[in-house]
């Protein structure tokens, strides 16, 4: 609705400017304006009406550079407004909000970029690997319901996975209490240098947030801002660096299982069709359970390694699961449609966020980024 609401007012702010161009070039009588326009004036009328009606297409199209021609349009519109202050002076108020947005604009840019730079080194990095193929003589050292989950999701005989790419929808929450936050994600990881750069647009009262987590080679942060601009939560240090080396596991296990031959994967206990499996990395040691059902499909990711931030900030280590269904072919490949996240605290089960797979790629390049 606020979306809507703001692209009116782009438009009609645009569309009244017209009313000067209209007066000066005497197009129409405009009883409105009572002061006279000369010609020149009437033009720069005529360009904010222009500019501002460029922004509000790209605002609808959500393209990130709509503000760009919506400040000059502003600036243009107000020192307009004071040469006609008693015709215009209430559009210095659309002009405000327009400004306010422009401003919330900006700090959406600014703070995507910051993320989309940190990918593109990595993908500067990662896309000079020689291509290999995933061989079964790879799965060899596996336990023989990872090999058959390879299998089933079609990675043998595929390029062994240097990079990828995963975006989803759904939903999140802190606790019990709050409410549920329709998101949007985007993230890339990277094998060689263990790197998980992911990127969230969410609503917490029909206002935007934003949230970009940051993990590389064991260090790891997260950053959410109201309105892209005002942070309202960051948490770094030891234990997020504990937790996103789970989570990076647990990409790797569910997002892109062929990466799961990688030797920093050391396979520790096999009872059924559940294994146990650590990863290192960078002198950080975690582990979990993988759960397989007989069609060779990963059904669940236990792991007691992840920490969960409490109201204060505080952390605690607690068991982490990722169940999954709705397996599908994504790109080539059979992966899991839907997945939730789950900690189990002493007083039950806490279920945060659920995940739709809409799109994963994998041996990404720099010329297909960025992707708008």
């Amino acid at each position: 609705m606020v979306r809507i609401l703001f692209t009116i007012l782009l438009l009609l702010h645009g569309l009244i400017h017209l009313l000067g161009f209209a007066k000066a070039f005497k197009f129409a009588e405009i009883s409105q304006l009572t002061q006279a326009i000369s010609k020149p004036t009437g033009a720069f009328w005529g360009l904010a009406a222009l500019l501002f009606t460029i922004g509000s297409i790209l605002f609808v199209l959500k393209k990130d550079s709509w503000w760009i021609w919506a400040i000059p349009a502003l600036l243009i519109s107000q020192i307009l407004i004071f040469g006609s202050w008693q015709d215009a002076k209430f559009g210095t108020i659309a002009n405000i909000l327009v400004l306010i947005g422009a401003i919330i604009g900006f700090g959406t840019t600014h703070y995507f970029n910051t993320y989309q730079n940190e990918v593109k080194s990595g993908l500067e990095r990662t896309t000079s690997i020689a291509e290999a193929l995933v061989t079964e003589a790879d799965l060899q050292r596996l336990p023989l319901p990872v090999q058959n989950y390879l299998r089933y999701v079609d990675a043998v005989g595929k390029p062994k996975v240097q990079n990828f790419k995963v975006e989803f929808d759904g939903k999140i929450r802190k606790n019990e209490q709050s409410e549920w936050m329709p998101f949007t994600s985007e993230q890339y990881n990277f094998m060689d240098v263990p790197t998980r750069l992911f990127f969230m647009k969410a609503k917490m009262k029909g206002l935007p947030i934003a949230g970009f987590h940051a993990f590389k080679n064991g260090e790891a942060f997260m950053d959410i801002r109201l309105l892209s601009l005002a942070k309202v939560q960051y948490q770094t240090g030891k234990e997020m660096g504990i937790s996103e080396t789970v989570t990076f596991f647990n990409d790797m296990c569910c997002m892109a299982p062929a990466t799961l031959i990688d030797p920093r994967i050391q396979w520790l206990e096999t009872d059924g069709n559940k294994v146990k499996a650590a990863f290192t990395n960078n002198g950080i040691t975690i582990s979990a359970w993988l759960y397989f059902n007989d069609a060779g499909q990963l059904g669940n990711f236990i792991s007691n390694d992840r920490y969960a931030a409490g109201d204060d900030n505080t952390m605690q280590q607690l068991p982490w699961a990722t169940p999954l269904k709705n397996y599908k072919n994504i790109n080539g490949h059979q992966l899991p449609g839907f997945a939730e996240t789950i900690y189990s605290y002493p007083a039950g089960d806490l279920v945060y966020g659920t995940f739709n797979t809409m799109h994963v790629e994998y041996n990404c390049a720099t010329n297909q980024f960025p992707k708008k």
